[in-house]
């Protein structure tokens, strides 16, 4: 047989199964090591024998992340029709840098891009950039932001760099993702410069402390704000601090990982009001878009300043063709996987409404599983539930007892392996903490993860 005739037997296969796999791997890692380990090859070998191999190996470590028994973090579930388009896309074999070295790539991901900024209802005149993950989609707005501000003020950090540059001000929530700080880092910030700016009990942050903080300096000035805090899943103010941040001439950056998709379902317009007044956004496709890893999406106000920040040039690149899109303009790598073949593909099986939908469905799953466990003695949901996320608590007494209680069922949960969750920090308490984004759930099994919670604390409850 042909490796791709293997390879598309096990592959149908594992989805087929993915309903009743239980959602965590168990093996250990010396037992996983031993199944791929060995002496270095060295003669060649066929490949459907190697491709069979590989799948046996690979087999008992493999998580159901894309089940619907997997809320552990935020992770989507792979599209099927776009788990197939990516396997096109490397049998294809395409290096998706350029439009002269592949058109059709090229021009998928500015269509698929274009839908995006209509279905999200973003500024249409706005630049997309393909890349692996919302860190980079955060990493390729910020550089956008820091070039642009310092721009303004007479530097040209591309060609300079950040020596002798004016200070750059990042002001950030302080309840943002470290994946946020990682970025800055990146970019030669430093995670410690950042201002933290305070934030209300739910992690959105204070208008207000902004504005003061603001005003209390000069010079190019970043403002980092958050759609979906990760542990409470709750928007900052956009809309007001987009205000604010205009007022004074600073640049507003969104981490919508997940939370960006909220704008594609009309009734949550309050949430997200405002956020189309802000200068660049970064977001993730393979959460809930349900794109096969990997996809992350950056959305520059300013083409401009998008493309001084990304640009690669070299005598011997070829130059762009009659439609002017080098993805490469837009995300910091010549050579790349085409991303957008996966993505036109999902955005056409599910188009607008059924985008829309889904994220509707699991946030009314989101409220369902909250009401069931909260009615069980013992077990406490820690947020407000506006989103997809879902934060919990157990037992009583103090801090100290309450978070070893959590502990214990969320390591009973996993014991279990009926469905899997872990735990995060939050605040003082650390937590259970359920992301439902995975695009096959249905009520039964929100039901079945509420029983199972239910169960583990029963559990591991003292009597």
């Amino acid at each position: 047989m042909h490796p791709f005739d293997i390879a598309l037997k096990h592959a149908k296969a594992f989805r087929a199964g993915l309903a009743n796999r239980p959602p965590r791997p168990t093996i250990a890692p010396p037992d996983m090591l031993a199944r791929f380990n060995g002496p270095t090859p060295e003669r060649g070998e066929d490949g459907a024998a190697i491709i069979e191999a590989l799948a046996q190996a690979a087999e008992p470590g493999l998580m159901a992340m894309a089940g619907p028994r997997f809320f552990g973090w935020v992770i989507g579930a792979s599209h099927e029709t776009g788990v197939a388009a990516d396997m096109l896309t490397s049998a294809w074999g395409q290096n998706a840098g350029m439009y002269a070295g592949t058109p059709a790539a090229a021009i998928a991901e500015k269509v698929a891009g274009d839908w995006l900024l209509d279905i999200l209802r973003l500024p249409r005149e706005s630049s997309v950039g393909f890349v692996t993950g919302a860190t980079i989609a955060n990493f390729v707005g910020l550089a956008a932001a820091r070039n642009e501000v310092l721009r303004r003020v007479g530097w040209d950090v591309e060609a300079k760099g950040l020596q002798g540059a004016p200070h750059v001000r990042v002001l950030i929530g302080a309840d943002a993702h470290t994946t946020v700080y990682a970025s800055l880092r990146f970019l030669g910030f430093g995670s410690e410069t950042a201002e933290p700016i305070a934030t209300d009990a739910q992690g959105r942050m204070k208008p207000e402390a902004l504005s003061r903080a603001l005003a209390q300096g000069a010079g190019p000035a970043i403002v980092i704000g958050q759609a979906g805090q990760i542990n409470t899943g709750a928007f900052d103010p956009i809309g007001e601090m987009a205000k604010i941040c205009h007022s004074h001439g600073a640049w507003l950056h969104i981490d919508g990982a997940f939370g960006l998709w909220a704008r594609a379902v009309p009734e949550m317009a309050p949430m997200v009001e405002g956020l189309d007044q802000a200068d660049s956004w970064a977001t993730d496709g393979h959460k809930w878009l349900q794109l096969p890893y990997d996809c992350g999406l950056v959305f520059v106000r300013d083409r401009e300043a998008h493309r001084r920040a990304m640009t690669i040039a070299a005598s011997y690149l070829p130059k762009g063709g009659e439609i002017e899109h080098d993805p490469s303009l837009y995300a910091p790598e010549l050579s790349r996987r085409a991303r957008g073949f996966a993505a036109w593909a999902v955005i056409k099986a599910l188009g607008r409404e059924g985008i829309a939908q889904m994220v509707r469905n699991h946030c009314a799953f989101s409220k369902r599983v909250a009401e069931r466990v909260s009615k069980e003695p013992g077990i406490e949901v820690l947020n407000d539930v506006v989103l997809n996320q879902v934060i919990l608590g157990f037992g009583d007494g103090d801090i100290e007892a309450r978070n070893a209680a959590t502990r214990a069922v969320i390591e009973r949960l996993q014991q279990d392996n009926v469905v899997f969750a872990g735990g995060s920090g939050w605040r003082d308490r650390w937590v259970m903490r359920l992301s439902i984004i995975s695009g096959p759930l249905t009520e039964a099994d929100i039901d079945r993860l509420g029983d199972a919670i239910i169960a583990a604390w029963r559990a591991v409850r003292p009597t």
